[in-house]
């Protein structure tokens, strides 16, 4: 193993500590800020985050349990690209719209680097949703549990429990020191690699719910006997993320406990992270989350001292989080296929020579909804449009193209996402890329894994100059595109 824990016994075998411990005088970490680039909180209809959604899509969701989850998450695309992250809640979860709307208001006041920061909550009819930033490089549960081509390295675990200790510090002097339900699904992974603590968690799931729904071995002990959360419990629940980090594993609180005792320390620390740390570093996150899980909750540290002892902790804290976490980065994570390139170049003749071989066959259903309905004047009539639009569209005609497939998207009755992706060329070829943009859209909307939506939103967004906004769109469109290939 990478340690044999042999100083474990003077520091870690007597689990008693004789009061609180001392809160730790340590300068704020710069990195350790508000965030001054996020939005201010504010109110969405339930038509915006049903648009962002693409109708909340089941292809959309990324909660854990999937669409069996009282409350599911949804990622989604706000009109001006702001990726978002949706929680969108049961229906009899908030009865009291008030209620709900001012609870996450005062998670929305919160603005820090270390949070997935809340951007805003709908209550429309009965519906009570949040809104969040979107974090696309999964949850620590997936890196540390279910990691598919490198374990975590021991420098980021390090790195995790630091800035999940600053987060909840932050959120401590803020007044907000409950965290309900701090597990390893509520650590995300921003763009550049970064962990972040999901805001989701500062809110109940329901008005008078549960704070709990992990495994009743994981809870604190005296929420079993009182049903509180107080913020001694999250940081007994923080002692557990301490354990998931050494381990790799889920393991209960208790048995954790009787292999410290019992100084079994290699049965507990993740064999994937052999060599990688000193037998002082190991010592130490043992000692950590042991304070953490202490029984009295009143013996446990505060945030501020747990970020002191980790920041002294930190290893490789000039080594970028995507490079420690082999996440693609920048020009990295742009592995693009032919027709990608293509649409990076903004070769819109390229492009459409690949929209004209595809035809319609990305068409779910729509080929045997138009045979069917064709008996109709005003369905005959329809599909005469949409046959002129193709029609000019292989002969390059692209402003007849666009009067007629506006004509068959006018009447309503079918909807294709194919003809939205070539109309929205033909803006583009018009030098029209704010409908162009608008169609792109669109055809996710009607389509939402359909990665040529998201190709000619990046094409279209280059054309703005949205250039940051472009390499978004072009990363999720390799990434469907990489998907569908592999099915």
């Amino acid at each position: 193993m990478g340690c044999d824990f042999s100083k474990f016994s003077a520091c870690c075998s007597g689990t008693e500590h004789s009061g609180p411990v001392l809160e730790a005088n340590i300068d704020e970490n710069e990195e350790n800020s508000e965030a001054t680039d996020v939005p201010p909180f504010q109110e969405y209809t339930i038509d915006q985050l049903r648009k962002a959604t693409s109708g909340f899509a089941v292809e959309n969701i990324v909660s854990e349990h999937g669409e069996k989850a009282p409350n599911v998450v949804y990622k989604g695309k706000l009109e001006n690209q702001t990726r978002i992250a949706v929680k969108r809640f049961n229906r009899s979860a908030w009865p009291d719209a008030r209620q709900f709307s001012e609870e996450a208001r005062a998670v929305g006041h919160l603005r820090n680097e270390r949070l997935a920061n809340l951007l805003g909550c709908c209550c429309d009819g009965d519906e009570r949703l949040l809104v969040a930033e979107y974090m696309p490089n999964d949850t620590l549960a997936k890196h540390l549990f279910h990691w598919e081509t490198q374990p975590m390295k021991w420098a980021m675990r390090l790195r995790v429990a630091l800035y999940l200790a600053q987060a909840l510090e932050y959120c401590t002097s803020k007044g907000r020191a409950l965290y309900h339900d701090l597990n390893a699904y509520r650590v995300l992974f921003d763009d550049e690699g970064n962990p972040r603590l999901s805001c989701f968690g500062l809110m109940k799931n329901s008005r008078d719910g549960k704070s709990y729904s992990t495994n009743l071995a994981f809870t604190p002990p005296e929420y079993l006997r009182t049903g509180r959360v107080t913020p001694e419990s999250v940081t007994y629940s923080f002692g557990t993320l301490l354990l998931d980090l050494l381990s790799g594993k889920h393991i209960p609180p208790s048995h954790a406990l009787d292999l410290i005792r019992d100084r079994n320390l290699q049965m507990l620390t993740d064999s994937c992270l052999e060599g990688q740390f000193s037998n002082d570093e190991g010592t130490e996150l043992v000692r950590l989350a042991s304070r953490c899980l202490q029984s009295e909750p009143r013996e446990r540290p505060y945030p501020k001292s747990l970020v002191s002892a980790l920041i002294d902790l930190q290893k490789d804290s000039e080594v970028p989080s995507h490079v420690l976490m082999g996440i693609p980065h920048g020009t990295n994570a742009l592995p693009l296929s032919p027709f990608g390139e293509q649409c990076l170049r903004m070769d819109l003749t390229a492009i459409h020579e690949v929209l004209e071989k595809l035809g319609y066959k990305d068409d779910e259903g729509a080929a045997t909804e138009l045979s069917f309905q064709m008996w109709t004047n005003q369905m005959q009539e329809t599909l005469n449009s949409k046959k002129k639009g193709d029609s000019a569209f292989r002969h390059k005609d692209f402003k007849a193209a666009i009067d007629s497939y506006t004509q068959f998207i006018d009447v309503g009755t079918m909807v294709s996402p194919t003809v939205y992706a070539r109309r929205s060329l033909s803006y583009l070829m018009n030098n029209m890329p704010e409908e162009a943009l608008k169609d792109a859209l669109q055809a996710q909307l009607v389509s939402p894994v359909w990665h040529i939506a998201y190709y000619l939103q990046a094409v279209a967004l280059l054309a703005l100059g949205r250039e940051n906004e472009a390499q978004v769109a072009l990363k999720e469109a390799s990434s469907l595109e990489s998907k569908k290939n592999t099915n």
